[in-house]
């Protein structure tokens, strides 16, 4: 029997196998199990998180020949063909590779003809924010009347490029970076399954490095099996990695903290020795730097190592030390080798000091309230399906201790008091002071943060669209050549 990568073997085929995302797996097996089905759903988030998969699950649980529920059989027939990707009814469509509107076009002509195995019909549309602006309008004629027998589930990674007419007439769950911790135990019980000796640390390590996705975690692993031989050490794990111990970054902070230029260099050059990723080395200093600064708020978070740490430099060093190190990060594929920048990125800290703090204090501290709606929510505490929900809403109301929001009724599934006290919680931080927030449906159209974004895009395509056509170059082009301009594929750059 042939080898099958483990992303693949160990892909969830129930929602009670996926990793993480218990707020949308909690959402979903209400709805179903009640039977409030949606006509379009809309799976967001970043790679490797769930989102195709937990379509292909959806599709079972709405097709399985034991009854819609949350926990499709896996053996009937249905169940079975939809794993094998030869379930009819389930049309699977990579929208990076079928842009154009001919292609949309030609999906959407069998779509108001019946299912021909199972209950409902299915659209996955992977990565949707690929369509063009014309595959756009055509999918949006079928999502504003779909027929009873048809369910779309788009999945995007960047939702931001979505139309607000797609956004509102589809039911939205954002999917979450899975944790480190989560990712652990999963590899560990992968591990076990799979006869693989294994050191906790070491899938510490793996599951790090896959940032967030699970599929990503799987991946890494696979190849650490490969570099391992069945027998996953930490030690051949960072050698894999190009990571390398804490112990060595704790020695260039204290050599940092003590401005000991000599040491630090010292300390520099036996790292380069082990031939780490310097990239990586960078993230585990701004790890190290945000569990100081954490400990220097907490200390009774940090360990021993850190707290130690902590009393050697000032806040206001730690933030410098942080951003610098950042922007390090980023500008360090531009250096001419890994080891001149870090280096540089060090003797950057070790030359810049934090500002002095003035000496007076402003007798007049601006205690205004913002009445901009958009504004004060990038300034809440607010991810997920809270943030959904507030960017959907549309100011009507605020007082000194009062917040009344609208949301349009085509959002109303999205509503429940859970989002609404987290969004209250946010508020009440913000402003230092307890706040009541109301939320009320509205049939009325209502202008939202989400609907400023989605047209201050649109303008900035339309600019750019502009400047394109009226380029004196391009004119000449189209002139000499007898073309046309391709507008599907201007896009806006921020």
């Amino acid at each position: 029997m042939s080898h099958q990568v483990l992303a693949r073997k160990w892909r969830p085929r129930r929602f009670e196998e996926m990793v993480g995302q218990e707020h949308v797996l909690r959402m979903l097996t209400n709805a179903l199990n009640n039977q409030r089905l949606h006509h379009a759903y809309l799976f967001t988030g970043t790679r490797g998180v769930g989102k195709t998969s937990l379509g292909r699950i959806l599709a079972k649980c709405l097709n399985c020949e034991t009854g819609i529920s949350a926990s499709p059989c896996l053996t009937c027939p249905t169940c079975l063909a939809i794993e094998a990707g030869k379930f009819f009814d389930l049309i699977e469509v990579d929208a990076a590779s079928r842009t154009k509107v001919e292609d949309t076009r030609e999906l959407l002509e069998n779509v108001q003809y019946a299912a021909n195995q199972g209950r409902y019909k299915i659209y996955l549309i992977d990565e949707t924010h690929m369509l063009s602006t014309h595959s756009f309008n055509a999918l949006l004629k079928t999502l504003e009347e779909p027929p009873p027998h048809v369910i779309f589930i788009l999945a995007t990674t960047d939702p931001k490029r979505l139309p607000i007419t797609i956004l509102s007439r589809c039911l939205q769950f954002n999917l979450k970076r899975v944790p480190v911790e989560q990712i652990a135990h999963q590899l560990q019980f992968i591990c076990e399954q799979e006869k693989i000796s294994c050191e906790t640390s070491a899938l510490t390590l793996l599951a790090k490095a896959a940032d967030g996705s699970m599929r990503d975690a799987l991946s890494v692993l696979d190849q650490a099996i490969a570099f391992c031989h069945d027998n996953i050490t930490e030690a051949d794990t960072r050698e894999m990695l190009g990571s390398i111990e804490q112990d060595a970054i704790f020695r260039l902070l204290q050599a940092l903290f003590a401005h000991d230029g000599k040491k630090l260099l010292d300390e520099i050059a036996e790292l380069a020795n082990q031939t780490p990723n310097f990239n990586q080395v960078l993230e585990e200093l701004l790890s190290t730097l945000h569990q100081i600064s954490v400990a220097q708020i907490v200390p009774s978070h940090a360990t021993d190592s850190v707290a130690q740490l902590a009393t050697l430099a000032s806040p206001e060093e730690i933030q410098l030390f942080y951003q610098i190190a950042l922007i390090g990060r980023r500008d360090l594929p531009l250096t001419p080798t890994p080891l001149h920048g870090f280096e540089m990125v060090m003797l950057r800290m070790l030359a810049f000091k934090p500002a002095a703090k003035p000496s007076t204090i402003p007798t007049e501290i601006e205690n205004k309230m913002p009445l901009s709606w958009p504004q004060l929510l990038t300034q809440l505490n607010l991810s997920g399906l809270s943030y959904s929900l507030a960017a959907n809403c549309s100011l009507q109301r605020m007082t000194e201790q009062q917040v009344e929001l609208a949301l349009s009724a085509n959002h109303e599934p999205m509503l429940n008091k859970k989002l609404i006290d987290r969004i209250e919680q946010a508020l009440s931080e913000h402003f230092k002071k307890p706040m009541q927030l109301t939320i009320q449906i509205t049939r009325n159209e209502i202008n939202t943060p989400l609907k400023e974004e989605q047209q201050a895009q649109a303008a900035k395509l339309a600019s750019a669209t502009d400047s394109i056509k009226n380029d004196d170059s391009v004119q000449k082009i189209l002139n000499v050549f007898g073309a046309t301009l391709d507008t599907d594929s201007i896009k806006a750059i921020d």
